[in-house]
C-alpha cells in the first residue's frame, strides 16, 4: 500500500509521456481544426495579437495534455512500462542515493547558483530574445524558435505546477519528513529541469542541422538538472520526471506545429451590413 501511495503521482505522468511520443492528433477533413484558426509562427506580430494567439495555442496544448489518458495506444505499452519502472525505482531509492550525495555548504551553494539557469525568470527571456533577434534580422527561423520555445516553456510550467500540487512531495532539505508525498511540498517534479529541457528540446530540433546546437542545448539542460540534486532541492526521481516532461512537451509542441504548418490556415473576419442592420462573424478554413 505504501508503494502504491508513493507511486500514485507517476501514473498520469506516464500516460502523458506516451502521448507526446505519438504524432499529433489532427481533425478530420470535414471538421474545423481550431489550431488553423489561430496562429503558427513565422511572421512578425505586434505584442498584443502575438500574446493572444500564443495563449490560445497553449490552451489547446493543455486540453490535449490533460486528456491524454484517453488517447493511450497499446503499441506504446513497452515504453510506458519501462519508464514507469525507471521512475518507480528512482522514487524507492531516492533517500538512499541522496545520502550518498551529501555535499558541503559550498557545493550546495554552487549547485543552487548553477541551477538558477533553469529558473522561469531566466529561460522565459530566452524565447523573447530569439523572437526579437528574428524580428530585427528578419530571420523566420529565429522567430519560430522563439514562439515555439516560449509555448513549450509555459506549457511545462503549467503541467509541472499541477503535478507539484498533486504530489505535494517535500524537498530533500525540508525540516521534517523529507521526500514524503502529499505533505504540501514542491519537490516532484523538478520545475527547473522541466523548463530547461522544454527549451532545449525545441532549440535542438529547430537547429538540428547545426550538429553542435543539440549538444550544447541538451548539455546545458543536463547540467541544470544535475545541479538541482547537488543543491539538495530535488531527488533524482524529481529531476528525471521533470526532464522527461520538459523534453516531451517540447517535442509535442514542435510536432504539432509542423503538422499544421503545411495547412492553408483559416481566417476570422467580422461581417457588417448596414443596409440590413445585421452583423456576424465569418471564417474560412484552408485545405
Amino acid at each position: 500500500m505504501r508503494l502504491l501511495v508513493r507511486c500514485a503521482p507517476l501514473l498520469f505522468l506516464i500516460n502523458i509521456i506516451g502521448l507526446y511520443a505519438q504524432p499529433p492528433l489532427t481533425a478530420p477533413v470535414d471538421k474545423v481544426d481550431r489550431r488553423d484558426l489561430i496562429y503558427y509562427p513565422g511572421d512578425t506580430e505586434h505584442i498584443g495579437p502575438l500574446a493572444h494567439k500564443l495563449a490560445a495555442n497553449i490552451w489547446l496544448d493543455q486540453r490535449t495534455i490533460w486528456t491524454s489518458p484517453f488517447h493511450m495506444h497499446k503499441a506504446d505499452a513497452g515504453k510506458w512500462i519501462g519508464f514507469t519502472a525507471l521512475i518507480t525505482g528512482a522514487v524507492l531509492t531516492d533517500r538512499r542515493t541522496s545520502h550518498l550525495l551529501e555535499n558541503s555548504p559550498g557545493q550546495v551553494s554552487w549547485g543552487d547558483h548553477v541551477s538558477n539557469i533553469g529558473a522561469a525568470y531566466t529561460v522565459l527571456p530566452v524565447f523573447a530574445g530569439f523572437y526579437a533577434a528574428g524580428v530585427f534580422a528578419d530571420n523566420e527561423k529565429a522567430r519560430e524558435t522563439g514562439i515555439l520555445s516560449g509555448e513549450a516553456i509555459l506549457d511545462s510550467l503549467i503541467v509541472v505546477e499541477g503535478f507539484k500540487l498533486a504530489a505535494g512531495r517535500n524537498r530533500p532539505n525540508a525540516p521534517s519528513k523529507p521526500g514524503d508525498f502529499f505533505q504540501g511540498g514542491a519537490s516532484f517534479p523538478s520545475g527547473h529541469s522541466g523548463e530547461t529541457w522544454a527549451l532545449a528540446s525545441v532549440i535542438a530540433h529547430e537547429y538540428a542541422n547545426r550538429k553542435w546546437v543539440p549538444w550544447v542545448a541538451y548539455g546545458l539542460a543536463t547540467t541544470v538538472a544535475a545541479a538541482r540534486i547537488t543543491a539538495q532541492k530535488h531527488y533524482t526521481s524529481d529531476v528525471i520526471a521533470g526532464s522527461a516532461m520538459g523534453f516531451f512537451i517540447g517535442r509535442f509542441v514542435v510536432n504539432t506545429h509542423e503538422a499544421h504548418a503545411k495547412h492553408h490556415h483559416g481566417t476570422i473576419a467580422p461581417l457588417l451590413n448596414p443596409s440590413t442592420s445585421t452583423y456576424g462573424v465569418s471564417f474560412t478554413v484552408g485545405n
